[in-house]
């Protein structure tokens, strides 16, 4: 009897230590998305990209044979709810490789936890803009754009519509926003170009979720001002083009951030939003790209698709795909410096997130021909590339109607700098020296 119950915990305690091992096997990273509320809508086609990348990377055979785990928690959109969800997976399958909150609230939350966590937090195309600067914020990752970026771009796309800078004297740009952490964001860069360009400037806050926009439209209908920027999410977005339709507002005048710029913003309001543009990160509906392709064959194809099949490649789910990408490319980065086929840490993963050199050729070996430009981080920038394009509604689908435009630089680095150090002085950091860079 004694042998029996002696070979059971035997048995038992290899079975523990099999499932730590598989465990310990698989690369861990949590997905905070919201399917539930007023911003499911534009929350769920992105999570369902994120999701479904992942499991591409998977049936790839994982990053060098390393397989991807994840688990998904519902946030609702709601600061509180995405910080317990951030608690609850962080330590979960050997610790989170990072965590990306889809959420600006949640972003400044998490902010003051993944320094002691040693977890990255990765927010691609939102969050905090300031957090570009890698020597104040080790392990926050805005990569591939800010909101100071996007700002930047539209101003950019209307200077080219004036025909120059000096054109914007004495107009008129009302910026309609989400009164919340998100919809703040783009503020100080408008206030910094107001200053140099002598354009006025008019703010706009609506409350959430965005559903009663009357009086902020009939505002607009008294001042007319000359352009309209829209900074909303979920049903604000096609509520402000409904309310512009009933005032009259020429949607053509109208430009929305990258996440007002979307297939479910427009599809209710169809030809009612035709000529209503927003700017892209980098990417737009790209059902031709290889990726795509991929997913549908190796993911849809063994049944294994997270949502509905015909929304594969559209805006949201586009970039949840990227931001899924970006942050597996991280992984893969570190494994380059601590091992090839092994788990990585959370810290390990920081230290490959800014050391990303996503070259063309590398992105059109993942599938991203054509949908986005080559990404280069550093211990010092944690964007790592600062491209963006402007698409227009048609009435049935996005366009690309410019070029590519490059945030100003000489303009953003400097409101970078000022804007980390104030942080810096209020929570008392020291700038990473060029040791801790090597590190």
């Amino acid at each position: 009897m004694k042998l029996r119950y002696a070979l059971l915990a035997a048995s038992l305690a290899a079975a523990v230590a099999g499932t730590a091992f598989a465990q310990a096997k698989e690369q861990f990273i949590p997905v905070l998305s919201y399917r539930t509320g007023p911003f499911a809508p534009n929350g769920t086609p992105w999570a369902n990209g994120y999701v479904d990348y992942l499991k591409l990377v998977n049936a790839r055979g994982g990053i060098n044979g390393v397989k991807l785990s994840f688990e998904e928690c519902e946030t609702g959109y709601d600061t509180a709810r995405s910080v317990e969800c951030y608690e609850r997976l962080k330590g979960k399958n050997g610790g989170a490789s990072l965590v990306q909150p889809l959420s600006t609230g949640a972003t400044y939350a998490i902010t003051e936890k993944a320094p002691g966590d040693k977890i990255p937090l990765v927010t691609i195309g939102y969050g905090r803009s300031e957090a570009a600067d890698g020597t104040i914020f080790k392990w926050n990752f805005p990569i591939a754009g800010t909101y100071w970026v996007a700002a930047d771009a539209i101003l950019q796309a209307i200077v080219k519509k004036e025909g120059g800078w000096d054109k914007l004297k004495g107009k008129k740009i009302a910026l309609v926003y989400h009164d919340s952490p998100y919809g703040k964001e783009p503020i100080p860069l408008l206030q910094e170009r107001e200053k140099m360009h002598g354009y006025q400037l008019s703010l706009l806050p609506v409350a959430s979720p965005g559903v009663e926009q009357k009086s902020t439209w009939l505002q607009i209908r008294q001042s007319r001002p000359d352009y309209v920027l829209l900074w909303g999410w979920g049903v604000m977005n096609s509520t402000a083009l409904k309310e512009a339709v009933a005032t009259g507002y020429p949607r053509e005048k109208m430009y929305g951030v990258w996440w007002s710029g979307a297939e479910p913003d427009v599809k209710d309001v169809g030809d009612g939003a035709k000529g209503y543009n927003a700017v892209t990160m980098q990417h737009g509906a790209e059902p031709q790209s290889k990726v795509v392709k991929d997913i549908l064959a190796m993911v849809h194809g063994k049944g294994q698709g997270t949502g509905p099949k015909e929304e594969v490649g559209q805006v949201l789910y586009m970039r949840g795909a990227m931001s899924a990408m970006l942050g597996v490319e991280g992984i893969r980065a570190a494994q380059e410096r601590f091992g090839k086929g092994k788990v990585m840490t959370g810290e390990q993963v920081r230290w490959g997130l800014e050391n990303l050199n996503l070259t063309q050729a590398k992105l059109d070996a993942l599938g991203f021909a054509g949908v986005m430009r080559p990404i280069s981080t550093s211990c010092v920038d944690h964007m790592g590339a600062a491209w963006a394009r402007i698409h227009t509604w048609d009435g049935s689908k996005w366009n690309f109607t410019s070029d590519w435009l490059q945030a100003d630089e000489q303009v953003i680095k400097p409101l970078v700098k000022t804007t980390a150090g104030k942080y810096a002085a209020e929570k008392k950091l020291s700038p990473r020296t060029p040791a801790d860079c090597q590190s």
